[in-house]
């Protein structure tokens, strides 16, 4: 079943929209929305599965890795090369996204009526301040910051404890050991609840159409399809990107993340498809100890399908409202919205919080963001998707830079699991 796990994933994306619509086209819509609930717990129930095992498997995972990478000027290197590169994506997929909405100009003579400027989004901003986010960094309790999940917190906390663990030598070695033995069983529980992720994607699309609609994408088509469009764009340039330092080895890389992109489209999270991204990594010869020091760093500050959402939804509502902002200002707007995306993770509807901020310091109603609201989660899916490829890339490029990335390992498709490509307990890495 794990071996066609990505053609199942599609068929229940499939059943779910067909399902959806019929209960969007057959039902009221009051019966819709009520019975949408009832199947969208399906999907909630799934992720908090995965969320319930994330937090110990970045910290286990991460605190093995650092431990056998055992010298700070290594962690100090790799740290400092994951940075260039998510620095440079970043500022990349936001450029990108600045220079797609000039040319489609999706927003110029919308036929659709405005939103009254002083409408409310109902969105808090004031978590997205530079003192806010740094001091955020930093957990006060490493207990605290797994119960709810805090990515970047967890990354921290890992990063001192595993150091520690290496510094001490053969003390270290059980502690190590035991964290080693942690993650094979957190290992073990992602393959279980992985195979429960048709049934969550079947039930998220279906949810999601069932109360939208499909007829919503036709009245949004300009705006959807230039984001699309720009998506798409933004792939094949992080892919000719990655090919600079991964060669043709960047076409076997997205083979093999077609099920957790597929994972991450379909529930509109970025989340959900973590554990399975580690795992393909893994397979694709990424060691252990960087997959897991990287990876889970991206996805505080390498979310570049969010990125690039956020200039091009930014600028599509300026030009719906007849706005025009001069070159110099959308350029001052990104760089501003180059420091205040980094404060995303752990935000509830980050990217709408990032472009509610960000209309506000540049005199455009925020009311704007209603145009969009309605379709967020159809444009969650892709964006969510093309972080886990961001991540992917970036990931692999970091581990070709350090001269870590190994040959293809056994896989899921040749029948091993995850377990296999960490390190046997107690063995050098």
């Amino acid at each position: 079943m794990r071996k066609y796990m990505v053609h199942i994933i599609l068929a229940a994306m499939i059943l779910g929209i067909a399902i959806g619509y019929m209960i969007f086209t057959f039902f009221d819509a009051a019966t819709a929305k009520v019975t949408a609930g009832y199947i969208s717990l399906i999907a909630a129930l799934f992720l908090r599965l995965i969320k319930m095992i994330i937090a110990p498997l970045v910290l286990s995972t991460l605190v093995v890795g650092i431990a056998h990478i055992g010298d700070s000027s290594s962690i100090g290197r790799i740290f400092a090369k994951t940075m260039v590169w998510f620095i440079t994506a970043s500022l990349g997929s936001l450029l990108l996204g600045l220079l797609m909405v000039n040319v489609l100009r999706p927003g110029v003579d919308l036929n659709m009526p405005l939103p009254d400027i002083g409408a409310a989004t109902g969105l808090k901003t004031s978590s997205l301040s530079l003192k806010e986010f740094v001091e955020h960094l930093v957990p006060k309790s490493i207990i605290e910051a797994m119960a709810t999940n805090e990515i970047l917190q967890i990354v921290v906390f890992s990063i001192f404890l595993g150091v520690a663990v290496a510094s001490l030598g053969e003390r270290g070695r059980l502690i190590a050991d035991a964290f080693e033995q942690a993650a094979h069983a957190m290992l073990t529980v992602t393959g279980y609840v992985m195979l429960f992720a048709p049934v969550a994607v079947f039930a998220a699309v279906a949810a999601t159409v069932a109360t939208q609609g499909l007829g919503i994408i036709l009245v949004f088509a300009k705006f959807m399809g230039g984001f699309y469009l720009s998506l798409l764009v933004l792939w094949g340039a992080l892919f000719v990107a990655g090919s600079l330092f991964l060669g043709t080895r960047i076409f076997r890389l997205g083979q093999l993340i077609r099920e957790p992109l597929l994972l991450a489209f379909s529930t509109a999270s970025s989340e959900a498809a973590y554990p399975k991204t580690l795992e393909r990594l893994e397979q694709f010869g990424v060691p252990n100890r960087i997959a897991s020091f990287v990876l889970p760093m991206g996805y505080s500050f390498n979310l570049d399908g969010s990125m690039m959402y956020c200039t091009f939804a930014t600028l599509f509502i300026a030009q719906a409202y007849g706005i025009e902002l001069s070159l110099a200002t959308q350029v001052t707007m990104l760089l501003i919205l180059m420091v205040t995306s980094k404060g995303m993770a752990g935000v509830p509807r980050a990217s709408l919080v990032v472009i509610a901020a960000t209309l506000n310091q540049f005199g455009i109603p925020e009311a704007g963001l209603l145009l969009i609201m309605g379709i967020d989660q159809f444009l969650d899916m892709g964006r969510s998707a093309t972080n886990v490829i961001g991540n992917s890339i970036a990931t692999s490029v970091v581990a070709k830079w350090e001269g870590q990335l190994r040959e293809e390992q056994p896989g899921i498709d040749e029948g091993a699991t995850l377990e296999d490509a960490l390190p046997a307990p107690g063995a050098a890495v």
